[in-house]
């Protein structure tokens, strides 16, 4: 049996058990962390403080830290890896909050905040100090739902079932009361405004409202609408006149999520046009500037998130992330330093863009040969069906992007940064996903952004209760389906370059 090694997050008190070897960036995702430029060591902002032990240092790692004149007591956790027992202090917990690579401007409050993002796989919830914004706690869960349904279409037709909402509503707030209950305990902390963001599905199973309509045509949900709560409400033990918002979702499918992505990239704040992609469940997408933004959900499915692929699974311990050729020979990385149990979103890609350039498969996307399937790393492998999962996630995005741009009446170089939002995001391959044609942008206007959700719901701590309507009232949803030339764009999108 491997020992594994103890890492300890400090100033959370977080004590991990983790096999050595595994990358920090595997681990800290999970806890909130930011890796602004995507794990490349560029920015720092994912630095870490050795407070005991001692985490390898490569003759690059100095270098970088050098370069951002950082002491050799410092380490980015994107270029770092356990090695054995390490106390470590994550420097993002006790510094201003990130949002596009720099820090905002926030006027002090009293107390502390909560914010939260309810996705539909994963819950997180962070605690900060409102006098200096700094991140006290964080507590991380997957989403309880998941039990009655892997994805959103799966619990709305379980919320239409008898009671089924009420269930639904049920688990999700006593998991929410009880997270925050746990910062509560461990932090003497008077919380005074909660903010929660999510998918328009997710609001619609917290708030108690009727998700019927989410389920036919013309997928209409409730727009531009603040729900707000009491501490009584949700059975929070918490200052009675503290402050609960969920945040208004923009339309359909284009849930709160989005819009604080959109005060994570500043988007609404911007002379250039930007935009801004979740490659999630739904595969939103959002291009603008100050005067004008548009978004749509695409018909992306569960791809990215390993759903409907047969060995697919989140971006979790054991799931192979990334895949490269080296001197002929197929390497891999697995999340956590585990043996592979499946593959996540990023490592798909990664896998058709290796499988292509080999000739495994065409650019129709069809396995060449008479093969049903193909290895990625034992005991990991991709069929047919897996790629033309793929096939249709790619080509949603893509097509997304063409009709939104064209929409405004501007080109893809008009586009002056694209920020990639989502934890999935840490990973991905940005020049596979060009290679493939997934997101036909330069490398150098890509950013990732990390989890855009969270750092919008941070922002809207600080502001007042209709802190978005700014944004809400220069947004505009759009129906991809109903654009005259979608069929022919998407089957266009659906093959490889």
């Amino acid at each position: 049996m491997i020992r594994k090694a103890t890492v300890k997050l400090e100033p959370l008190g977080i004590e991990l058990k983790i096999i050595p070897g595994a990358p920090l960036i595997d681990i800290l995702h999970e806890y909130g962390v930011e890796f602004p430029c995507g794990g490349k060591g560029i920015c720092g902002r994912c630095r870490v403080k050795v407070l005991k032990g001692n985490l390898p240092l490569t003759k690059n790692h100095r270098e970088k830290l050098i370069g951002l004149g950082l002491s050799e007591n410092f380490r980015l956790a994107c270029l770092s890896a356990v090695s054995g027992d390490v106390t470590l202090e994550a420097e993002q917990y006790n510094t201003f909050i990130l949002a596009d690579n720099t820090t905002f401007e926030f006027t002090p409050l009293e107390g502390y905040g909560i914010a939260i993002d309810l996705g539909t796989t994963t819950i997180v919830v962070q605690l900060l100090d409102l006098s200096n914004g700094k991140v006290v706690n964080v507590k991380t869960e997957v989403n309880p739902q998941a039990r009655f349904g892997a994805d959103i279409i799966s619990r709305i037709a379980f919320a239409l079932k008898n009671q089924g909402q009420e269930k639904l509503q049920k688990v999700i707030r006593e998991t929410i009361s009880r997270l925050i209950h746990s910062i509560k305990k461990e932090n003497d902390a008077s919380v005074n405004k909660i903010v929660i963001v999510g998918n328009a599905v997710m609001q619609h199973l917290f708030c108690g409202i009727d998700p019927a309509p989410l389920s036919v045509y013309p997928f209409e949900s409730v727009k531009k609408e603040f729900f707000f709560f009491s501490p009584e409400e949700l059975d929070l033990q918490i200052n009675a006149s503290a402050k609960i918002v969920f945040l208004p979702s923009i339309g359909s499918f284009v849930g709160s999520d989005i819009l604080a992505g959109i005060m994570a990239a500043k988007i609404h704040q911007s002379k250039k046009f930007l935009a801004l992609i979740d490659l999630g469940t739904n595969g939103e997408i959002v291009v603008g500037n100050k005067d004008k933004i548009i978004c749509a959900s695409t018909a992306a499915g569960p791809a990215f998130e390993g759903t409907n692929i047969s060995m697919g699974m989140r971006a979790t311990n054991g799931a192979i992330s990334s895949m490269w050729l080296d001197k002929d020979q197929m390497k891999f990385h697995v999340i956590g330093n585990e043996s592979p149990r499946g593959i996540c979103g990023s490592g798909l890609i990664d896998a058709v863009t290796v499988f292509l350039k080999n000739g495994l498969i065409d650019k129709s996307g069809k396995i060449n040969g008479n093969k049903k399937k193909l290895m990625v790393g034992k005991p990991v492998y991709l069929t047919q069906k897996d790629i033309r999962e793929f096939q249709l996630a790619k080509g949603a995005i893509a097509t997304g992007m063409e009709i939104l741009i064209r929409k405004l009446n501007i080109s893809f170089k008009d586009i002056d940064k694209v920020f990639i939002a989502g934890a999935f995001g840490n990973y991905i391959n940005i020049s596979n996903t060009q290679y493939l044609g997934l997101l036909e942008f330069p490398e150098e206007k890509i950013v990732k952004l990390g989890n855009s959700a969270l750092i919008g719901a941070k922002m809207a701590l600080f502001l007042d209760d209709k802190c978005c309507e700014d944004i809400l009232n220069i947004s505009e949803h759009v129906s991809l389906e109903t654009a005259t030339d979608f069929q022919d764009i998407f089957i266009e999108k659906l093959m490889f370059r």
